[in-house]
């Protein structure tokens, strides 16, 4: 895979249709504010379960077991009985707890969010939720791509003001490292899967993987990420590539190291450029909410470039083809890209709603945006400004918005 690193800031030329994207835009349809984005960013799973008529539990407390017998199982009560309701035994049958399972807890309470968990053949532990407690947490997962939207911008900012400064500082190293998360669309990485399968992300990533050619003003970082796949990511951006020009030089296996205020040397950890995150949009944001956010905006543009088409088989063709494109720059499948990193309203099966998308992101050359969303692109404040008002349309959580003038 070969992703060439740009800075955010860049405009892309594209047709217009400026009375549909006005309409879109419009500030009657901007109803989420930054109060708002906060508080679905906080990812609360108590306040999930509480919001879709469950009750939150823990999993350990005691519940209803499972033992072989024959053929198949038998159910245990709390004292080690089998039950005999024949109520109880149809609500577990129709949990369909896999055979394979062991050590199987099933939750007493028929509305508990987790409804039974058990250990799998490799040993880990896996959980069947309440169908209301997946619904419920579907949702709010689409609603972080909107809050991430409007918190993107003080994200940006505080990187543009980051990589301003000199040396190796936490603040600078990390705004490069989330510079690289949003450009190059690299996952964060994870120190499990760099030690036991040798596959890297941007915290992992060792100085064996940068490339460079002399004094030339660009690196390269080759590496194999996860489930295998090759990477090949060309940076020209001049601060980031100064900054890993010092993170070479500086001794170490891994690349990106920062030096602390006592003078330590530490490499930079996915927890640490979380951390940032979370202080930059001072909101409970993560690295993965970049790539569902750039899948979503991605898939938008992919929509409105693809030539849109009438019959139902060639529009369903086309909703394959952005997704096809999305899942080629995520480095997913196609299937984990539409179910985990595109917002469904932008794969709607419905023709008009696609027109919608497209009307939104066609004009991207002329949108003028609020001083509070000043540092979003174009084709993402019409993206962000479409599912908005789609919120508005389903009538949830639609909360009056005091942006500045």
């Amino acid at each position: 895979m070969r992703v060439v690193a740009a800075r955010p800031g860049a405009r892309t030329r594209a047709r217009t249709d400026r009375a549909a994207a006005r309409a879109l835009l419009s500030p009657i349809d901007v109803k989420h504010d930054l109060a708002w984005a906060r508080r679905t960013l906080d990812d609360d799973p108590r306040t999930s379960a509480e919001e879709a008529g469950l009750r939150y539990v823990d999993g350990e407390e005691p519940g209803y077991g499972r033992r072989k017998r024959g053929r198949g199982f038998s159910y245990l009560d709390l004292d080690g009985e089998t039950v005999r309701s024949a109520r109880l035994r149809g609500r577990f049958d129709r949990l369909v707890i896999p055979p394979a399972w062991t050590e199987v807890w099933i939750c007493r309470d028929r509305r508990g969010h987790i409804q039974a968990t058990g250990r799998d053949d490799a040993g880990r532990k896996q959980y069947i939720y309440h169908p209301d407690w997946r619904r419920a947490r579907d949702r709010h997962k689409y609603d972080r791509v909107v809050a991430f939207g409007k918190v993107l911008p003080r994200i940006r900012r505080q990187v543009e003001r980051d990589l301003d400064g000199g040396g190796l500082s936490r603040e600078r190293v990390l705004a490069s490292v989330v510079r690289l998360l949003e450009t190059t669309l690299v996952r964060v990485g994870n120190d499990e899967y760099a030690r036991k399968h040798e596959h890297y992300g941007l915290t992992t990533i060792r100085k064996k993987h940068v490339v460079r050619d002399g004094d030339e003003p660009e690196v390269v970082l080759d590496f194999t990420a996860k489930s295998g796949k090759n990477w090949r990511v060309e940076i020209d951006d001049p601060e980031l590539v100064e900054i890993i020009v010092e993170c070479l030089e500086t001794p170490g296996y891994e690349l990106f190291k920062y030096f602390d205020d006592d003078g330590r040397k530490r490499d930079v950890t996915s927890e640490d450029v979380n951390a940032y995150l979370r202080e930059a949009a001072q909101a409970r944001v993560t690295a993965k909410d970049f790539r569902t956010w750039a899948g979503t905006v991605l898939a938008a543009v992919a929509l409105e470039e693809i030539e849109r088409v009438d019959d139902e088989a060639r529009h369903d063709r086309r909703l394959l083809r952005a997704i096809e494109r999305v899942a080629k720059e995520l480095g997913n499948t196609v299937a984990v890209c539409r179910s985990c990193y595109i917002h469904p309203e932008v794969l709607s099966p419905s023709e008009e709603d696609i027109a919608s998308v497209a009307a939104a992101v066609r004009d991207r050359a002329q949108v003028k945006l609020r001083d509070e969303l000043a540092l979003l692109r174009p084709e993402e404040a019409a993206v962000l400004a479409y599912l908005e008002h789609r919120l508005d349309q389903r009538s949830r959580r639609v909360e009056p918005i005091r942006l500045a003038s």
